[in-house]
């Protein structure tokens, strides 16, 4: 595999935003069935290289767009997101195909008539779902390669890893493969891939977005959108966003649109906000020196703009145990419903966490939630005097694919080099990544931007600020 970015130039359609095709669609220049004609065969030429996708719903994207070019050309579009192309991680439920979460256990044959809220929301917002894109198995590392599909390759260079476990949705969004993507993150699932890939992934505040199923991770895992900027993210949150019964966790709606409220926010930008700098979390993260400058050069910017910012540090110390002790509990869990035949086929790794999580006790996993809940008290009194949290995503930019660390990494696990990201699924706090320029080796970087619980609105504004980008 060469090293040559995988950036030929796309057509005009694939290189737009949902707002831009919204746009177009409203002045009649070009219709839904011209922009998913686009996207797919964009797809046909990118998932080569890049495995990207799971399957391809040629035909029934082809419908839909057609349906959703007739309500437009009616003047009757239905929901905000009406003939966008939308892809769909492949561990949430979609109606009309598997959910195989890239493992080998999951069987093909079954109804598969059920969509998973945020999947649900989709389509009743008039969205071309083009397709289920990739995942390690279950969703449980941060790199997006599975026994099922094999290894997602990263567009600024095949030759790197796209990150994970959301890699195929930050591959998809980062080669113009679709505007949009939904993610789900449970350690950093949304913000690692989407830093490695250059576009922009939000964590929202846990609940925020309805799922079911639950995931085997518990309330570690957070849906999510993945997208070209902050705005259009803003406008996927306002359609995935809602209480739905099958899942007891969810939150109501917030009481303004997060689409509007950006263009709102878009005067004032980032003026007033009080945003601590946490270059290394109080040097407890060795950040390579390229990863640093580019990062410290927007959080330059972020004050030009008229924020308070302040170097400062979160109170706390690596919660590693505590995330590992509940992760492996997940794992162990799921691996304990599959026969013992059957569990010969799952991913080594996988295999590997789950053995050590059975082997936890009750005590343990007590420990790991009071652990959790020290957590989220340290970073609410945080909160109280900052309104936001900037960090890198990651230490590094992307490394080689095919492996599940870097070469350096100790541990030789993917929690050893993903220390800005899981800490904030623990407190199940809002946390996006910004693309923030690129290393020598073109390779991008991303800056991370944490608020309080419920505070995806100032996230969204500050992101939105910093890529020079108002929410209209």
């Amino acid at each position: 595999m060469g090293t040559t970015p995988l950036m030929t130039e796309p057509s005009a359609l694939t290189d737009l935003t949902a707002r831009q095709l919204l746009s177009g669609y409203r002045a009649g220049t070009f219709s839904p069935l011209e922009a998913t004609r686009a996207v797919l065969a964009r797809i046909e030429e990118v998932q080569p290289r890049l495995n990207a996708f799971v399957r391809v719903d040629t035909e029934p994207a082809l419908a839909q767009a057609r349906a959703a070019t007739e309500r437009w050309r009616a003047g009757e579009p239905r929901g905000l997101l009406d003939g966008v192309p939308v892809s769909v991680k492949d561990t949430l439920l979609q109606a009309g195909g598997p959910t195989l979460k890239g493992s080998n256990t999951t069987h093909e044959k079954g109804s598969w008539d059920v969509d998973s809220p945020a999947v649900a929301r989709l389509r009743e917002h008039g969205a071309v779902l083009i397709g289920k894109t990739t995942t390690p198995e279950f969703g449980w590392q941060g790199v997006t390669d599975s026994p099922r599909t094999g290894i997602t390759r990263n567009p600024s260079d095949p030759a790197r890893t796209s990150g994970g476990s959301s890699g195929g949705s930050a591959a998809a969004v980062a080669a113009g493969a679709g505007p949009l993507s939904l993610g789900t993150d449970g350690g950093g699932s949304i913000r690692i891939p989407a830093s490695f890939c250059g576009v922009f992934g939000l964590k929202p505040t846990y609940g925020r977005v309805p799922l079911h199923p639950a995931s085997p991770f518990g309330t570690l895992s957070h849906v999510g959108p993945l997208a070209r900027d902050a705005a259009d993210a803003a406008l996927l949150l306002d359609v995935i966003s809602g209480a739905d019964p099958r899942d007891p966790t969810a939150l109501e709606p917030p009481a303004r649109s997060y689409a509007e409220a950006l263009a709102e926010d878009a005067a004032a930008g980032v003026k007033g906000l009080r945003i601590a700098y946490s270059p290394s979390f109080g040097g407890q993260v060795a950040v390579h020196p390229e990863v640093a400058a580019a990062v410290r050069t927007a959080v330059t910017r972020l004050a030009d703009l008229g924020a308070h910012v302040e170097e400062a540090d979160p109170d706390f110390a690596d919660p590693i145990d505590a995330f590992n002790a509940l992760w492996n509990a997940g794992a162990a869990r799921l691996v304990e419903q599959l026969s013992s035949d059957t569990r010969q086929l799952l991913d080594p790794g996988l295999r590997a966490i789950a053995a050590r999580g059975a082997r936890l006790s009750a005590l343990d996993l007590l420990a790991a939630q009071e652990a959790r809940i020290e957590l989220g008290r340290r970073m609410a009194r945080f909160h109280q005097r900052y309104d936001l949290l900037a960090t890198p995503t990651l230490p590094i930019t992307a490394f080689e694919a095919g492996r599940a660390a870097p070469r350096s990494s100790r541990p030789h696990r993917w929690t050893g080099w993903t220390p800005f990201t899981y800490p904030f699924n623990l407190t199940q706090q809002p946390a996006a990544t910004v693309p923030v320029g690129a290393d020598a080796n073109g390779l991008p970087v991303g800056l991370q931007l944490i608020a309080a619980r419920y505070g995806e609105r100032t996230v969204l504004r500050a992101s939105a600020a910093l890529a020079g980008r108002p929410g209209s």
